[in-house]
């Protein structure tokens, strides 16, 4: 949070024109969580933190600038050939081999999931 405050200033609670300290932090990047986690739309999550569903959608935008521009060197780089190794001798010892780039499992059979569910 406080990476993304130092980087837009627009997470960080201000005084409107009337003198009235406007959204906290805290609420916008809730509304941007929740958006994320759960597939929720803007007007779904306006009454849990009190905000209009225009601000929420301007938080979710810039949120994502931030994150891919503070983090993008760090955490979203293309992976190397060793990172590549890495992974697939690890998704193997797990039982899943060669799933570089895949997210389709479904033709993995699992003990634990009902097909019912």
């Amino acid at each position: 949070m406080h990476d993304i405050c130092n980087y837009d200033e627009y997470f960080v609670q201000k005084r409107n024109c009337a003198g009235l300290l406007g959204l906290l932090p805290e609420q916008k990047f809730t509304v941007v969580i929740r958006m994320l986690a759960y597939g929720a739309f803007a007007d779904q999550v306006d009454e849990i933190t009190r905000m209009g569903k225009s601000t929420a959608l301007e938080s979710l935008v810039r949120f994502c600038d931030a994150v891919e521009t503070l983090y993008t060197m760090d955490y979203l780089h293309q992976p190397t050939p060793r990172d590549l190794q890495r992974l697939l001798q690890k998704a193997e010892r797990r039982g899943f081999p060669r799933m570089i780039g895949s997210i389709d499992c479904m033709h993995w059979q699992w003990k634990n999931c009902p097909t019912a569910w």
